[in-house]
Order: C-alpha cells, then sequence, then structure tokens
C-alpha cells in the first residue's frame, strides 16, 4: 500500500499562519508542523502514550484519549488547523465526529485529512476476488465524503488525489463493464482534504475584527437595510466604526456578503449619513466589488 503520510502538509498554504493547532493521532506531522510554525501551541491527541516519547523538548501539549469516544479537553473555537490522516476510518458516527471538530475550529479555521478511496481499483479488485478487509473501516467515495463535510457545518471543501495506478490495461476492463472514471478516481488510493468554516473571502473579513465587533456591525447593517429606525442604527453604525477603527474596504467588503437588497441599503444608509465623507466611499467600493 503506498504510504500516505505526511502528504496533508502538501495542503498548507504560504498564506497560514496557524498559531494552535490540532494533530489527531498523526504524530509524523509533528516535528515538520513545530519548525514550520515555530511560534504555534501544538496539541496532540494520541490514544497511545507509548507514541510520545521521542517528541520531548518541542513544547507539544500531550492528551492520551481516545477522540472516537471521549469528548476533546478544549474550548470552542480554539484551533486554526486540526489535522490528521484518515480520522473518520474507523468511527461510529463520522458525521458527529467531522460536526464535533466544527465546533473547535475558530471562524477561520481549516480541517485537513484524508480519506481512502473506496473506488480506487485495488478495493474493486479485491472484491471481484471475493475478498474484502475493511469490515470495521469506513471507506468512502469523493462525493460521499463531500456532502458529509457540507452537513457538518464546513463552508469550502477542496480536495488533491494521491494516486495508486492501476496495472495496465485493468482500468480499460472496469471502463468496460461500466465503471466511470472521472477525474481518474479509480486510481485515487486516498483523497486528502482541506476544510474551511468559512468562505475564504469570509474569513479573511472575520480575521480582522473580533466576533463581538461582526455581530454588532451585522445588525446595524441588517436593521438599516429593513427600514428600522434607520437614522438611530446609522448613528450607531459610525459610533461602532470610529471605536473599532473600521474602514470603507472593509465594510464595502461586509455590505456585499451581509445585505440582502443592496439598493434599498445603499439608498437609506446615505439618505442618514450625509454627513459623513466615508460613506459615499463604502458605497461606492460595495457596488464594485463582485463575488
Amino acid at each position: 500500500m503506498q504510504p500516505i503520510k505526511p502528504s496533508l502538509l502538501d495542503f498548507l498554504q504560504p498564506e497560514d499562519f496557524f498559531y494552535s493547532i490540532l494533530v489527531i493521532e498523526s504524530v509524523e506531522y509533528i516535528k515538520p508542523l513545530r519548525e514550520k510554525y515555530p511560534d504555534a501551541q501544538i496539541y496532540v491527541v494520541v490514544t497511545n502514550a507509548d507514541s510520545i516519547e521521542q517528541f520531548n523538548g518541542l513544547d507539544i501539549n500531550f492528551y492520551v484519549l481516545d477522540y472516537r469516544e471521549e469528548r476533546l479537553p478544549f474550548d470552542k473555537e480554539f484551533f486554526d488547523m486540526i489535522i490528521g490522516d484518515l480520522t473518520l476510518e474507523v468511527v461510529v458516527n463520522p458525521q458527529d465526529i467531522a460536526a464535533g471538530f466544527s465546533t473547535y475550529l475558530k471562524q477561520t479555521g481549516v480541517w485537513i485529512t484524508s480519506f481512502r478511496n473506496i473506488r480506487h481499483w485495488s478495493i474493486i479488485q479485491k472484491l471481484m476476488n471475493g475478498r474484502f478487509g475493511g469490515i470495521v473501516s469506513r471507506l468512502y467515495a469523493k462525493i460521499e465524503f463531500e456532502r458529509l463535510l457540507y452537513a457538518s457545518f464546513y463552508k469550502e471543501v477542496r480536495m488533491m488525489p494521491l494516486v495508486k495506478p492501476a496495472p495496465e490495461g485493468f482500468i480499460e476492463k472496469l471502463l468496460d463493464t461500466g465503471f466511470e472514471n472521472i477525474n481518474n478516481d479509480l486510481e485515487t488510493e486516498f483523497w486528502l482534504v482541506r476544510a474551511a468554516r468559512s468562505m475564504p473571502e469570509l474569513a479573511l473579513l472575520k480575521s480582522m475584527y473580533t466576533h463581538e465587533v461582526r455581530k454588532e456591525l451585522s445588525t446595524l447593517l441588517h436593521r438599516i437595510e429593513y427600514d428600522i429606525d434607520v437614522e438611530d442604527n446609522v448613528k450607531k453604525f459610525w459610533q461602532l466604526y470610529d471605536e473599532a477603527g473600521l474602514f470603507p474596504d472593509y465594510v464595502a467588503s461586509f455590505i456585499r456578503l451581509a445585505v440582502v437588497h443592496h439598493e434599498q441599503f445603499y439608498k437609506l444608509f446615505m439618505n442618514a449619513s450625509s454627513y459623513r465623507l466615508e460613506a459615499e466611499d463604502i458605497i461606492q467600493n460595495a457596488q464594485n466589488i463582485e463575488f
């Protein structure tokens, strides 16, 4: 079998900065993560305490527990990243685990994992020969895993194939019997997965101000949009704008994502904001943004 670790590191982006990281079982990632993020807080959950002795001196926080059965001892929205291979392969309810992980991720956080592709030619070959060893394992097809993640509160899912080529002529044999091979799925042994709690544009907005500021801003924008005490809410908006240090480009992007009836909002907002020079900049910028 083709080794899978440490392929998940290929999903790390140059712009990523992870201050708090949770590693699930896959201790092979500890040293490269510590090298890449020397100032990060790294937490590791393992079921076997013997696997952690080699990491003395790396300033790692270890917890010996079974993540499949025990609640993780962390606060909600604590981690920038959770990483671990095949985390849903031997679980009773995979959606419970996937959704549970999402609660420990910040609004800008990501879960990086992998799964074994049930449509890989080697598994089909074993079935054709009357053999299958996955008695306690859960194997997934790509579309099934995507649906599971979207149902577990992730907003953006990206996948990368890890390919193990089939013997010559075997794929053609499968195609002749009716199998589809979209995106070379039949030769993808593992799918590597990066699932984000927010869409990229929303993640950027969420990374710049606190949850409390974003919540108040969203509430004020919606009240203005629906013509609720517009004068008073526009006044409160400008107070928040000054106190939180907001700026036109940020508010414009927030408007484009949070507001539904844009033209109505622009009219009400401008009429009540005529004394603020920034109001025109905000509206012009919002009108020029395309998502």
